[in-house]
């Protein structure tokens, strides 16, 4: 699989199920080279056995929503200046109806219960901000006061000049007029200009500077999750807010006293309000492989449903999907996902389980349809119903077709006789071939068995490629995930220097002697710390790392609470786990990558690393990537993602090649 064939990597989204489970509807994207973009559309399954056909024509059409009487459907399109719009669209198909003009596009949308309208998410701009005034470009506004420690995010920017609001709107039928209200009045008669406007008025459930998400409806109201933009975010409890759609007041749900951080919400057909949430202590602050449990939320009070210890719900899939009485919800474990199914008692059984990533689900009395990865796809569609699982799409054919090479599956006993499970992925052949040790990022999520771009282009390349999943990952229990707090470096440093031992020790195809070490993020930290104290390697890559985590502290959008919590507030254990510690110690040549616009691990992280690496003579050259941040890798602009492997490819080619 070559860096062009990432157009071939079509990703299934988040489905959404009929009432009746007759049918689904669901978006598929890709990356576009020719575009430099995303492209996606929705397409409708007929169940249990049509043919799966696209319904929508849009360049970027996602997140579909049936209404509840499966007669429209409600998605997400960008609108003539790129911003993310609702549009219905009937579920046959034809030409979408624009319900929303909202200045910097919609976040969230779902249904009311009766049909009637439409529930979404905004951000507001500040009077003056982000083309607010025509002509005002972004170099010339006035002037942003901070008086908070959190007051920027990845991918978006600044915060408090445009918080995200919830608004309520009539919501088009399919053959609707185009909206129309009177032009300003040049004279008063009745023959006064009109002109054409998009949606209904929409009507504001907030106001302030609290941004709101996680919308759940539930009767005549609208359950939420506030987040204080500026406020102290070494408290990471979240309380749950119920608005009343007509306006006229909210109430609390669930308030910060049960010291959860709330992640998804969802609503019972018997009105039981289910979330997925992590308990971080009465600081609030306890957040290293977060313990995401499922929780039923009644009378202010959250009753927990699933034992974080054992079943691992974060991050995975924020949704809850009702069943009856019971609720799905995803298991990340050991580089799979399963999709349980959760009775009040706690009891749970799987649903979907195998050698598969569950990415998003639906259900419908005994139908339940779900999107997932596997080795062979990147995304598809499929149905379990009685037991059994069925594919209902065949996207992954052409991707295929390039040249996947199957990972091999490993568990090696550590240095203390701890088991770290991984894989090795080979170029056909006998070898013996130059290895490339990947290292994920993180540190609390995982390597899993989907199809992976960045392990098949190096397969492609020539190189077989070691991974695994060190202590501090996710999906091998919270005690795994906690192993490295305040204690970086540590035993994670070694379950990957002896998982790659121990396959080099067990496989004659690969060369010990040429070795190779990359990572991003988390990934990035450990490639950097590893090279100080290790110097067999013949080349780095280090991108987008977490590389100096006292200068973290002031200028990323986490770094009020991340370090504190994984390297500790002390100045002498600070340094004790930081690479810029001992860069002097680094011998290997090192391509340092970074995106421009990264706030989760800013630039001035890897500048400061380039610099002392130059300086202290190792061989190094940094490439950073303009317009991009922390997602370069997945969601970055397609032509930088195609440049960002040529770069990599190019750099083992001189370092370590594979010829």
């Amino acid at each position: 699989m070559g860096p062009t064939d990432i157009q071939k990597l079509l990703g299934v989204g988040r489905p959404s199920l009929a009432s009746h489970g007759g049918f689904a509807v669901f978006s598929v994207t890709r990356p576009d080279l020719p575009a430099n973009r995303m492209v996606g559309q929705l397409w409708r399954i007929d169940l249990p056995s049509g043919a799966p056909r696209r319904l929508t024509r849009g360049v970027l059409d996602t997140a579909p929503r049936l209404s509840p009487d499966d007669t429209r459907l409600a998605f997400l399109r960008p609108d003539a200046k790129g911003r993310g719009q609702v549009f219905v669209v009937g579920v046959d198909g034809g030409e979408p109806v624009q319900a929303t003009d909202a200045p910097l596009g919609v976040g969230e949308v779902v249904w009311t219960s009766d049909g009637r309208s439409l529930v979404y998410t905004a951000r507001i701009p500040e009077h003056g901000r982000y083309g607010t005034v025509e002509g005002l470009d972004a170099a010339a506004e006035a002037p942003r006061r901070i008086t908070g420690i959190r007051w920027h995010a990845n991918g978006l920017g600044y915060l408090a000049d445009r918080p995200a609001q919830i608004f309520v709107i009539a919501a088009p039928e399919v053959d609707s007029e185009p909206f129309y209200e009177p032009a300003p009045a040049v004279r008063d008669d009745d023959e006064a200009p009109r002109r054409t406007v998009i949606g209904a008025t929409p009507r504001a459930l907030t106001e302030g500077d609290l941004s709101w998400s996680t919308l759940a409806v539930s009767g005549e109201e609208v359950l939420a999750v506030p987040d204080r933009i500026e406020d102290d975010r070494r408290d990471l409890r979240t309380p749950v807010i119920a608005h009343h759609l007509d306006g006229s007041g909210h109430r609390e749900v669930l308030g910060t006293g049960a010291n959860l951080w709330v992640t998804g919400l969802a609503v019972a057909d018997d009105g039981a309000v289910a979330a997925l949430a992590a308990d971080v202590g009465s600081t609030g602050t306890d957040f290293v492989a977060p313990g995401t449990a499922l929780y039923v939320i009644a009378e202010g009070e959250a009753r927990v449903l699933t034992d974080p210890e054992t079943i691992d719900l974060g991050e995975v899939g924020s949704h809850i999907t009702p069943i009856g009485d019971d609720f799905l919800v995803q298991d990340r474990r050991r580089g799979r996902v399963r999709l349980l199914r959760v009775a009040r008692d706690g009891s749970a059984e799987t649903v979907i389980g195998g050698d598969r990533e569950v990415l998003g689900h639906a259900a419908s009395g005994s139908v339940v349809v779900a999107a997932v990865a596997t080795p062979e796809s990147f995304g598809e569609l499929v149905l379990a119903e009685g037991g059994e699982v069925r594919a209902l799409t065949a996207f992954g054919a052409a991707a295929a077709a390039s040249g996947v090479v199957a990972p091999e599956e490993i568990t090696i006993r550590g240095r203390d006789g701890y088991p770290v499970h991984g894989w090795v992925a080979r170029p056909p052949g006998d070898g013996p071939f130059p290895v490339i040790l990947q290292i994920h990022g993180g540190p609390y999520a995982s390597y899993g068995i989907h199809l992976f771009d960045e392990t098949q282009v190096l397969v492609d390349a020539g190189y077989a490629v070691v991974y695994c999943n060190p202590r501090g990952s996710a999906g091998y229990g919270r005690a795994h995930g906690r192993a490295i707090r305040q204690a970086m470096g540590t035993v994670d440093h070694h379950d990957v220097i002896d998982f790659l031992d121990g396959v080099l020790e067990s496989d004659t195809a690969l060369d010990a002697g040429r070795l190779g070490i990359m990572g991003g993020s988390y990934g990035g930290y450990l490639t950097a710390w590893i090279i100080a104290h290790d110097h067999r390697f013949r080349g780095a890559i280090v991108e987008r790392g977490f590389l100096e985590p006292t200068s973290f502290q002031g200028t990323s959008d986490i770094g009020s609470f991340f370090g504190d919590e994984y390297v500790g507030v002390d100045p002498e254990q600070i340094a004790s786990q930081s690479p810029m510690e001992v860069v002097g110690q680094v011998r290997t040549p090192t391509l340092v990558m970074h995106a421009e616009a990264d706030h989760r691990c800013p630039l001035e992280q890897a500048t400061r690393y380039y610099s002392a690496l130059t300086r202290a003579g190792v061989p190094s050259e940094m490439l950073i990537f303009p317009g991009e941040n922390h997602e370069l890798t997945r969601s970055g602009q397609p032509r930088h993602r195609i440049e960002r492997f040529d770069a990599v490819t190019q750099w083992w080619a001189r370092h370590l090649p594979a010829g």
